[in-house]
């Protein structure tokens, strides 16, 4: 890109992490796709872009984008999520008084499926978090990924958010304070059972936990990578017999599934996943929904 626009996008990016504060995961993945708007850009136009041409793009454009994306291969969720974070950097811009461009505003974003979470049953989610242990090859780490395979569905966390712990904010009382999406905080209530899966970690893990570091390590002593845990998961499924639907973030679609199911209240659940708008949040209830029918299907006399 021109001079100009690396120092716009370099302001943008301040603003992400500084004012917005979006998680380093989520910074990383704007300034992927808004780099990968640049660099079509860049063929699209002949020439590296800069301000004047972001201000002069046209809708089709814009449709050009779009239309190469998809002839890429790339998912409709994915150029839809691409194309919230351009319409965000234009936005920003113009609040900035970088630039104005109305023409991103008539672009329509490609319609996505509708999609319903994916748990897994109350006892393949209770089986996977006592057992998980027994596919590591040392036993503390047995115990680590209990503990943290415990909190994802004990207490409906994200696994960034698990991960994000330090040793000071170890589940040892009845609540945890978790730091979510947006740096926004919620309180969440803490099972017994969590805590005394977090205690047994902490007890048999090697390496030094002062108070400001990392909770949940890895066999180096570094916080554990995320793609580790999902590696785990993927070694469960298999010795399990779990879907391919059973990630870590199944654990904490589970844990909303089976309160509303238990006859939770939806206000409640939203509170304690961290979710801003109540329909995200609602979208349990045609899990709930589904699992009834199924269940009634399944038992009635007549259903046949």
């Amino acid at each position: 890109m021109a001079p100009d626009l690396a120092a716009v996008t370099a302001a943008w990016r301040g603003w992400l992490a500084h004012e917005k504060r979006v998680s380093p995961h989520t910074q990383k993945a704007y300034e992927n796709d808004l780099h990968a708007f640049f660099k079509f850009l860049a063929g699209h136009l002949g020439a590296l872009p800069g301000i004047d041409d972001l201000r002069d793009l046209r809708p089709a454009d814009f449709r050009a984008w779009l239309a190469r994306r998809a002839s890429g291969g790339l998912s409709r969720t994915s150029t839809a999520r691409a194309l919230s974070v351009v319409r965000g950097f234009f936005r920003w811009c113009e609040r900035n008084d970088r630039l104005t461009n109305q023409a991103i505003r008539s672009v329509r974003s490609p319609k996505l499926p509708h999609q319903v979470p994916k748990p897994l049953r109350a006892e393949d989610a209770l089986e996977t978090v006592q057992r998980v242990g027994d596919l590591a090859a040392e036993p503390w780490v047995g115990l680590r990924d209990v503990a943290l395979f415990t909190l994802l569905y004990g207490c409906g966390l994200r696994i960034s958010e698990a991960l994000s712990l330090s040793r000071a904010e170890a589940p040892v009382g009845g609540t945890l304070l978790v730091t979510g999406k947006g740096g926004k905080q919620r309180m969440v209530p803490v099972l017994p059972v969590v805590r005394a899966a977090v205690e047994a970690y902490i007890a048999a893990c090697p390496h030094d936990l002062p108070p400001d570091s990392p909770l949940i390590r890895g066999v180096r002593g570094g916080r554990l990578n995320p793609a580790v845990a999902q590696r785990t998961m993927r070694a469960a499924r298999g010795w399990l017999g779990l879907p391919e639907t059973a990630t870590p973030h199944a654990l904490r679609h589970s844990f909303a599934t089976h309160i509303l199911a238990a006859g939770g209240d939806l206000r409640s659940i939203q509170e304690l996943l961290g979710h801003a708008s109540l329909s995200s949040t609602q979208r349990y209830t045609e899990v709930a929904d589904s699992t009834l029918l199924a269940e009634y299907r399944a038992a009635h006399p007549r259903a046949g």
